[in-house]
């Protein structure tokens, strides 16, 4: 039942005679799992802390960086540095304190993702990871639990819900659409092409409006349907598609895969600044790869570095030396990751090495004079 306080605090809702007192009981008790508290999980946490929703679960293992601030409406200048879960969670409860928070500050990975979605009802996909993204899929499809999706690229966004039982039928799942994920190279991220700060509030509120109309029953859940949008020409369209007579198989394979990689691939080997500042002392002779794009480049760059932008790295394979040591670099540590993985899986290097934190690590530890962006 609703308390008086809840009654006052939900009456628009209550007016609404295809939510009413019922969908608000039912919002009251559900329980929703936010992966990710980012450019879609901040709109969506809101909008989500705001109907009611009763318990709110926010994973996200990050801290909140000053070039967040464009999209993530939930910080703000002094929140930088801090955990975002905890402060997401904390500037939640200020918005309404009548509902509970779990908090995961934490990365969901093939360790701790069954475990922490079994005790939703629902999921959403706000990352920006893809890895994860198959990961939250294969967890759901074999615990038949639906998740609401979402993807921003620069002016353009996408929404769908996955693995939705309708009439006792689930729903098409994410791998129905992609079977496969891409490699790292493949489809580059907003810190390295940006995105309009606008389009993640605008899918994460359709994500949001997702999980309320699940919730509630109310109206046409997007299942079997990807939503796509474009900003700049202000045009939406739909896509079908079925759910594949596989799909469970390929979860099961999906999660083997999970659990290998988890339990038997290294991450590629990673140098601090302060250790990068030393072994240049000791091996001059380190070639210096930055895989950003030239833009940043001209911002701030190591002395000696040269530019490799990620998406040009298949044919240049050949400017990349195997006989000395490599310390691959981007902005923070994770597009510089990716090329690692690419050029050993693919072209056998072993001699690279991660510049943890990327070249934003390097300004705040080694060369404080360095333009930050």
């Amino acid at each position: 039942m609703l308390s008086s306080a809840e009654k006052q605090r939900y009456q628009k809702h209550l007016l609404l005679p295809e939510v009413g007192a019922e969908g608000q009981e039912r919002l009251k008790n559900a329980r929703v799992l936010v992966v990710g508290a980012g450019g879609l999980g901040c709109p969506v946490l809101l909008y989500l802390a705001a109907a009611g929703v009763g318990t709110l679960g926010i994973v996200d293992g990050d801290t909140v960086d000053e070039t967040n601030l464009q999209r993530q409406v939930l910080y703000d200048a002094a929140d930088v540095d801090r955990p975002k879960a905890t402060t997401a969670a904390a500037q939640l409860r200020r918005l309404n304190d009548l509902i509970d928070y779990e908090v995961f500050t934490t990365h969901l990975v093939a360790e701790n993702a069954a475990s922490i979605i079994e005790r939703f009802d629902l999921v959403v996909d706000c990352t920006d990871n893809f890895s994860v993204r198959y990961l939250i899929n294969d967890v759901c499809v074999l615990s038949e639990k639906p998740f609401v999706y979402g993807a921003i690229h620069r002016f353009e966004g996408q929404v769908s819900v996955f693995n939705y039982p309708s009439n006792g039928v689930l729903g098409p799942t994410y791998r129905c659409l992609f079977p496969n994920p891409p490699s790292g190279l493949e489809i580059p991220n907003c810190s390295e092409v940006g995105v309009l700060g606008i389009l993640p509030g605008m899918i994460g509120m359709y994500q949001a409006n997702e999980v309320i109309k699940i919730i509630t029953g109310v109206g046409k859940v997007l299942s079997g349907e990807l939503m796509l949008m474009d900003l700049l020409e202000n045009t939406q369209r739909k896509m079908k598609f079925k759910r594949r007579s596989d799909a469970e198989m390929l979860a099961q394979q999906g999660m083997e895969t999970h659990r290998k990689l988890a339990a038997n691939v290294l991450l590629p080997n990673e140098i601090s600044a302060i250790e990068l500042m030393r072994q240049l002392k000791r091996e001059p002779d380190t070639f210096l790869l930055d895989v950003r794009n030239s833009d940043e480049y001209e911002v701030c760059h190591l002395p000696g570095a040269v530019l490799i932008p990620m998406p040009t790295i298949p044919t240049s394979v050949k400017h990349i030396p195997r006989d000395r040591p490599v310390i691959v670099y981007c902005h923070h540590g994770m597009r510089s990751a990716s090329v690692i993985q690419y050029l050993e899986q693919e072209h056998g290097y072993d001699n690279l090495t991660n510049l943890n934190g990327g070249i934003h690590a390097w300004a705040d530890e080694v060369d404080l004079r360095m333009a930050k962006y």
